[in-house]
């Protein structure tokens, strides 16, 4: 009765409907170390990365199907990622090593 345009529609509506509610956390980067060390976020959610410290950070991850590098990010700017697939990611910074944090993505 109402064809393939009216499923289209509806899924498209949902997808969009996903995108709306997808949430940003901030991050901070001070005395190298990150402000949380564990967080979860939902599939689509983003973190920004704010660099409150006074030394350049390189945050990464090479966790399978999570893999990013924010490259070298100077004192006091933001850089965000945000997460498309459900799984944990280790977040790492190049420069400082004991910087750690992990980051559980649901559905």
């Amino acid at each position: 009765m109402f064809g393939k345009t009216f499923v289209s529609i509806i899924l498209g509506g949902s997808f969009l409907a996903s995108a709306v509610f997808a949430e940003e956390v901030a991050v901070s980067q001070k005395g190298k170390t990150f402000s949380e060390k564990k967080i979860t976020l939902k599939v689509g959610d983003s973190i920004s990365f704010v660099n409150d410290d006074d030394i350049t950070h390189n945050v990464y991850s090479r966790s399978k199907g999570h893999k990013f590098d924010i490259g070298a990010q100077r004192p006091g700017t933001t850089v965000s990622h945000q997460f498309t697939a459900p799984g944990r990611v280790k977040v790492r910074c190049a420069i400082h090593p004991r910087m750690k944090l992990t980051v559980n993505v649901e559905e």
